[in-house]
């Protein structure tokens, strides 16, 4: 894992697939990446927790990975209390036990920034 100025890399190896795990930290909220293969910008979901519930919108829809994106947003923003924009970049849809796996490693990564 790789930190510097409020930006934390990460190479997370599942069943034979590789995600990179990037995470942007800002003083209300964090920008969150999951990419697979190649760097690239993919759906889109934003989350503000300002309250009891989360305010989630999609800003780029998912073909297959909405209720991950969303999850993981309003998780991050909860815990937070501020705004989390998650981005996935995936090639194929993700097993429950690998969509389990990538939210473990990037709420540790954030609980650890």
């Amino acid at each position: 894992m790789n930190s510097s100025n409020g930006y934390t890399t990460k190479m997370v190896h599942l069943e034979g697939r590789s995600f990179s795990l990037q995470i942007q930290k800002f003083e209300n909220g964090f920008f969150v990446s999951v990419t697979e293969g190649s760097n690239k910008i993919g759906s889109l979901v934003a989350s503000l927790a300002t309250g009891p519930t989360p305010i989630t919108t999609t800003i780029i829809p998912s073909r297959s990975e909405s209720l991950f994106l969303k999850l993981i947003a309003e998780r991050i923003s909860s815990r937070m209390h501020g705004i989390a924009l998650v981005s996935t970049f995936i090639q194929k849809e993700l097993d429950t036990n690998t969509a389990k796996t990538l939210m473990s490693e990037i709420m540790e990564m954030i609980e650890n920034d």
